[in-house]
C-alpha cells in the first residue's frame, strides 16, 4: 500500500490564473484513466502583489480561490477536500485531499520564513508538516516546503545561504487539531503531541521542497550569439546542438547538490523536460503546448530550470517518482509550472531515537522567533505603503482620507475663527 502524491510548484507572476486555462493541464502527468492522486500540494511563488502578499489575509483570498477552482475543475467529478493554505509573504502553499482520504489528516503544523532584505517575504519559503494516519495508533508525517529563493545569474552564493536560512529559520511549533485550525474546518482526529521545535529535516518525516529555487545555466547574462546558437528549441534528437540536454549540463542546481553546497540530502528525478524559465509570451494564446512552434525566450536572461522538486529518500522508506515533468506555458507567467507524481509507502518513517540534528546540515537559529516578528513587522509596514501607492483601491482609499482630513481642519479652522 502506497499513498500517492502530486506536487506542483508554479511562479504565479503576481498574476490571477485562469481556471479554464489552467484546469485541463493540472493533471497532466497522469496517466489515462488512473486515480487521482491522495494529496494534492500546490508551491506557489509570487502568488499576488507585494501589497497584498505582505499584508496576507482577505487580500490573498482571490488568489488561493482561483487555484481552488482549478483543482474543482481538474478533478472533475472527484471531489477534493481543501485542507489549508498558508503563505509568507509572497510564497504560498495549499494542500488538498481525496474526499476519500481526508480524513485520515490527523494533525497539520505551519511554519515559514522570510529570506533576503530585511528577511521580509518578497523571497521566502513556507512549509506545513502532516500527519496521515494508517493505522490505529501509526501515521505517516510528511513535510511540504514552497520555497522562492534569490534571482538574478550571479547570485549562486545568496541562493545557496537562503538554504542555510530555510534550514535554519523555518521551524514548526504549533499543532492545529480538528476544529481549531479555521483553515481546515474538515479535519478530524486527534492531535499528536510533537517536540516544541522542529526544522523541516525530521528523523520521523518525509520531506518535499519544491519552488522557485532561480539557479541558472550561466553566471552571466547571455550575449546575442548565446540567443541565437545556444538557447534551446525543440529537437527530437539529442545530437541536436538546439537540444535543451546541452544546457541542462550547465544547470547550476545539479552541480551545488552534487558539491554538497545547497539543499543537502535532497535529490530529485531525472530531468526530461525543457528549461521552465524565462518565457516570452507572444500573442493573446492563454496557453502554449510544446509543438506549437519554436519556444519564445526572453533575450536578457539564460533559459534555466528555476522551477524544481526535491525530495529526501529516507533509507528504509523511500519515496518513489513515478513522473516528473512541466505543464504547459500559460499566458499569466513567464515560468511553466513543474509537477511530480510519486508514491510513499504507508509505513512509519523509522527514525526513533535519532536527533534531528543528526540529519540537518545546519542548526536551528535561536533566534528564529524574534527574527520573523521582526520581520513581519517590516512586511506589514511595507505591505501598507505599496497598497497606498501601488494599488487602485489603496490609492482611493488615501484619497479619501487625505480629502477627509483636510476637509476637518477647514471646518475647525472655520469654527475658530468664528
Amino acid at each position: 500500500m502506497a499513498l500517492t502524491l502530486y506536487l506542483l510548484t508554479f511562479n504565479c507572476a503576481r498574476t490571477l490564473v485562469q481556471p479554464h486555462a489552467f484546469a485541463p493541464h493540472m493533471f497532466d502527468a497522469l496517466e489515462p484513466d488512473t486515480r487521482y492522486p491522495d494529496l494534492l500540494v500546490l508551491n506557489l511563488q509570487e502568488i499576488a502583489p507585494i501589497a497584498y502578499g505582505f499584508l496576507g489575509g482577505s487580500f490573498l483570498t482571490p488568489y488561493f480561490d482561483c487555484f481552488k477552482k482549478v483543482v474543482k475543475l481538474a478533478a472533475k467529478d472527484q471531489n477534493y477536500v481543501h485542507i489549508l493554505s498558508q503563505n509568507l509573504g509572497m510564497t504560498g502553499i495549499m494542500v488538498f485531499a481525496r474526499e476519500d482520504v481526508a480524513d485520515n489528516i490527523n494533525w497539520t503544523q505551519t511554519a515559514g520564513v522570510g529570506l533576503g532584505l530585511g528577511a521580509m517575504g518578497a523571497k521566502g519559503a513556507v512549509g506545513v508538516r502532516l500527519g496521515y494516519r494508517i493505522g490505529d495508533s501509526e501515521e505517516v508525517e510528511l513535510t511540504f516546503v514552497a520555497a522562492h529563493l534569490a534571482a538574478m545569474e550571479d547570485a549562486l552564493e545568496r541562493r545557496n545561504f537562503d538554504y542555510q536560512s530555510i534550514v535554519q529559520g523555518l521551524v514548526f511549533v504549533q499543532d492545529h487539531p480538528a476544529g481549531e485550525d479555521e483553515n481546515a474546518p474538515l479535519l478530524q482526529g486527534n492531535a499528536q503531541p510533537k517536540p516544541l521545535e522542529s526544522g523541516i529535516y525530521s528523523t520521523t518525516s518525509h520531506l518535499f521542497l519544491a519552488g522557485d529555487l532561480n539557479y541558472r545555466t550561466s553566471l552571466i547574462q547571455p550575449s546575442p550569439h548565446d540567443v541565437e546558437h545556444k538557447f534551446p528549441q525543440p529537437a527530437k534528437e539529442e545530437d541536436d546542438p538546439r537540444h535543451f540536454i546541452h544546457l541542462l549540463a550547465e544547470d547550476q542546481l545539479t552541480q551545488q547538490v552534487k558539491a554538497g553546497k545547497a539543499l543537502h540530502g535532497l535529490t530529485e528525478a531525472p530531468i526530461g523536460f525543457p528549461p521552465t524559465y524565462k518565457y516570452r509570451n507572444v500573442g493573446d494564446k492563454a496557453v502554449t503546448l510544446d509543438g506549437e512552434g519554436d519556444w519564445q525566450w526572453a533575450r536578457h536572461r539564460w533559459p534555466s530550470w528555476c522551477d524544481r522538486i526535491f525530495f529526501w529518500k529516507t533509507e528504509h522508506v523511500k519515496v518513489e517518482p513515478v513522473r516528473y515533468t512541466c505543464l504547459p506555458l500559460f499566458a499569466t507567467s513567464d515560468h511553466r509550472p513543474v509537477v511530480l507524481l510519486a508514491t510513499v509507502p504507508l509505513r512509519s518513517v523509522s527514525g526513533a531515537g535519532v536527533s534531528d540534528s543528526a540529519t540537518a546540515p545546519f542548526p536551528i537559529d535561536p533566534q528564529w522567533r524574534s527574527k520573523r516578528a521582526l520581520a513581519r513587522k517590516k512586511e506589514l509596514a511595507v505591505g501598507l505603503l505599496a497598497y497606498l501607492i501601488l494599488t487602485k483601491e489603496g490609492a482611493a482609499l488615501a484619497l479619501a482620507t487625505t480629502v477627509g482630513v483636510v476637509g476637518v481642519w477647514i471646518i475647525t479652522r472655520s469654527i475658530l475663527v468664528l
